[in-house]
């Protein structure tokens, strides 16, 4: 199998590289980037002889169409998002099917383009979005009716680590992180669809806190279109509450929420000396230096879903809970693992013909489960999960 894989030089890119440079069935790797040169401590950990680099400019549509009509059989992207559509416009013209990990709303209408191209195209298939998206279309199967889909995420730093006055450290581009908190959240409560401002987000009344074995409690602030997920799942009509959160440590919100209503994110330009800068644009600068890894130190990775419902008449339960730290010795964050390996097994799962259909498809709904969460497994990620009933005395657990 060859697989390309563009932005490979990027943190994400990176820990795919390792990945498919330990499976048999991957014969080379195309690692497509503006650059060629690779880390040491991730090139000891690459498969160089099965690895070619290429330069390569993901700007521009040619230079992808060009580089996967190179007997390519699948790809990967992590590029930055403006230029995601060029990438899976490409492919449809490559005839390659391609798996991403960004949210997928700007490509859908690709659809029957990549039907007509018989191409798979799976946007979507990182961590968050990606690895919860997978849970999420396996557990509502377990209900004859939904009542409670909660989705909870976040990458934090582990607590020896936490030496500013965040408490965050970066793990994912810093820029995004910030836009994140200026996206409108949509929630469902009480059966009614609630829609929260971005200026609102961080308010206290939004806050909310889960208790995570190992960790203690975190805070959870509302982020993104749940009601969008149920939608696809059509599961809305019984919901009676479901939302996406993002995990911080506390006070997390304590520090931003004044921040944002005093314009320190805001994308409004300033005259400083001659110079338009935004606010957005200096608090980047600004931080992002101070927020850095050492080598020593790990970032975390924590999910949790709970889902509650019906089944047989019954009251049922199901929580699963994923946690990931660091691997020190190749130095790629748990981020980067997290998000790079469910792409890179669904890329191979494409290649091999275990997804075999075409379009703009989803983690939720065109994932083989199992083959998934075994392949997850193996590479050291692993989703928990317990069962619980109405009845005390029953409950199972898994894993």
């Amino acid at each position: 199998m060859r697989i390309a894989v563009l932005g490979g030089l990027g943190l994400q890119g990176r820990a795919a590289l390792v990945a498919l440079s330990r499976r048999s069935s991957v014969d080379q790797i195309i690692c497509a980037d503006l650059g060629t040169e690779i880390p040491e401590k991730v090139r000891s950990m690459v498969d160089l002889k099965k690895t070619r680099f290429e330069k390569t400019d993901a700007s521009s549509k040619d230079d992808l169409v060009a580089l996967l009509k190179e007997d390519v059989d699948v790809a990967l992207e992590f590029l930055p998002v403006p230029l995601m559509p060029k990438a899976y416009e490409a492919a449809i013209e490559a005839g390659v099917g391609l798996v991403g990990t960004s949210y997928g709303q700007t490509i859908r209408h690709l659809h029957d383009r990549a039907l007509d191209a018989r191409v798979s195209l799976m946007p979507e298939c990182g961590l968050d979005p990606g690895i919860d998206l997978v849970v999420c279309g396996h557990a509502v199967k377990e209900f004859d009716e939904l009542h409670v889909l909660n989705s909870y995420c976040g990458g934090i730093p582990e607590k020896k680590a936490c030496d500013n006055p965040l408490k965050y450290k970066i793990s994912w581009n810093w820029d995004l992180v910030l836009r994140a908190q200026k996206r409108p959240a949509v929630l469902i409560k009480g059966g009614r669809r609630v829609e929260i401002a971005a200026a609102d987000q961080h308010d206290n009344d939004m806050i909310g806190a889960i208790d995570f074995p190992g960790l203690g409690e975190l805070e959870s602030i509302p982020n993104g279109d749940a009601a969008f997920y149920t939608d696809l799942l059509g599961v809305t009509r019984t919901i009676r509450e479901t939302g996406r959160y993002s995990l911080r440590w506390p006070g997390w919100c304590a520090f931003w929420a004044p921040l944002k209503k005093l314009g320190f994110l805001s994308d409004e330009p300033l005259d400083i000396g001659g110079c338009p800068v935004t606010p957005h644009q200096f608090v980047v600068q600004l931080t992002e230096p101070q927020l850095q890894f050492r080598d020593d130190e790990k970032d975390l990775v924590v999910m949790r879903n709970l889902f509650r419902g019906l089944k047989g008449g019954r009251r049922k339960t199901i929580i699963t809970d994923l946690f990931v730290e660091r691997d020190l010795g190749t130095g790629l964050l748990a981020m980067n693992l997290s998000v790079a390996y469910p792409a890179t097994i669904v890329a191979c799962m494409i290649g091999n013909g275990q997804i075999a259909k075409k379009g703009v498809l989803s983690p939720m709904t065109d994932i083989p489960y199992d083959i998934f969460m075994m392949e997850l497994s193996r590479c050291g990620i692993v989703v928990n999960e317990q069962i619980h009933y109405e009845d005390p005395q029953i409950m199972e657990l898994h894993s």
